[in-house]
């Protein structure tokens, strides 16, 4: 209330929903982020692997640890749904605790361009993430897609069905929009999630150069005030070369996790002169009385396995 800028009235949006615990959240369902507060409608699921980490396995399916193993486990992976949503653009403006408000992008397709393109406003979120509610509104959300993905459907709960365009665009784009894996790890309460998406290979000097980009949020579970103010990667390519990139904060910003904020979420791109690879590392987090510590990034493997298909299609067909 405190926070809410001058002569700005709070409007009703819709009435809440009871969450499902069990099933899936159909195309077209309203709904509120739970970390970011932003509203968004669902297009489509993804059933993603969850690799967590924080997982302790059951005993039978626990192995000694060989001799030199630092510590290293093996993580099995669980099956968990992530839906592809848009949001709000009225929203976007509000969401300070992220990067960017787009969390997709792509390769050019022009063979020559190193350019990267962006769909704004299309998201990535968990189940658990999805707080449900509906709308008398026939266009609840303001987006540049929604008219072209959606359309009005009285006698559907939700009361929005997926156009013939929102289908085509889903299969043509399936292999650059899919999320598989996701990768989790807690140090001292702050949980670091990342997902990693494969966006294509360029030829560059008689050489392939292989694309990816990565989803990392960052959630302080705990009480206390930290920031975020150095990273520490390692980016290990299969042509058997190891890089160390070493830096201030993430993407120009150094952000700060309270109860009031606990989450931080951006993306960014990483390049290898081979197929495959593995990223891992450390974000060093300093408290409130000056001292630090270092958040684990969980390791998770860079794959191309869609050199086949063809460059993304765009959205206006």
């Amino acid at each position: 209330m405190s926070s809410r800028p001058e002569g700005k009235v709070l409007e009703t949006v819709g009435v809440f929903e009871a969450l499902k615990q069990h099933g899936k959240y159909e195309t077209g369902q309203l709904f509120l982020h739970s970390v970011f507060g932003y509203r968004g409608i669902v297009l489509f699921p993804w059933h993603a692997r969850i690799y967590d980490r924080d997982v302790i396995p059951p005993m039978s399916d626990s192995k000694p640890e060989p001799p030199g193993s630092h510590g290293s486990k093996e993580v099995k992976g669980k099956t968990h749904t992530y839906y592809q949503v848009l949001i709000d653009t009225r929203d976007c403006p509000h969401i300070s605790q992220r990067s960017q408000t787009e969390a997709v992008t792509f390769l050019a397709n022009h063979d020559d361009s190193r350019a990267l393109y962006a769909i704004p406003g299309l998201d990535y979120v968990s189940h658990e993430d999805i707080l449900p509610y509906n709308s008398t509104e026939q266009v609840p959300i303001q987006h540049e897609l929604f008219e072209r993905f959606l359309m009005f459907n009285p006698d559907k709960i939700p009361p929005f069905s997926a156009r013939d365009t929102l289908k085509a665009w889903q299969e043509k784009n399936h292999p650059w929009l899919e999320l598989s894996d996701v990768h989790r790890e807690t140090t001292e309460n702050i949980r670091v999630t990342v997902i990693p998406f494969y966006m294509g290979m360029r030829d560059a000097q008689n050489s392939h150069v292989y694309w990816w980009r990565y989803c990392i949020r960052l959630e302080n579970m705990g009480s206390e005030v930290v920031q975020l103010r150095e990273r520490h990667w390692r980016i290990f390519s299969l042509s058997g070369t190891l890089e160390t990139v070493r830096g201030r904060g993430v993407v120009g910003r150094e952000p700060v996790l309270s109860k009031e904020q606990p989450a931080f979420q951006y993306s960014s791109h990483v390049s290898l002169q081979a197929p495959s690879g593995h990223m891992w590392g450390t974000f060093r987090i300093e408290r409130t009385d000056g001292s630090h510590f270092d958040v684990r990034i969980p390791p998770f493997s860079l794959e191309s396995n869609k050199d086949d298909k063809a460059p993304p299609a765009g959205y206006t067909s």
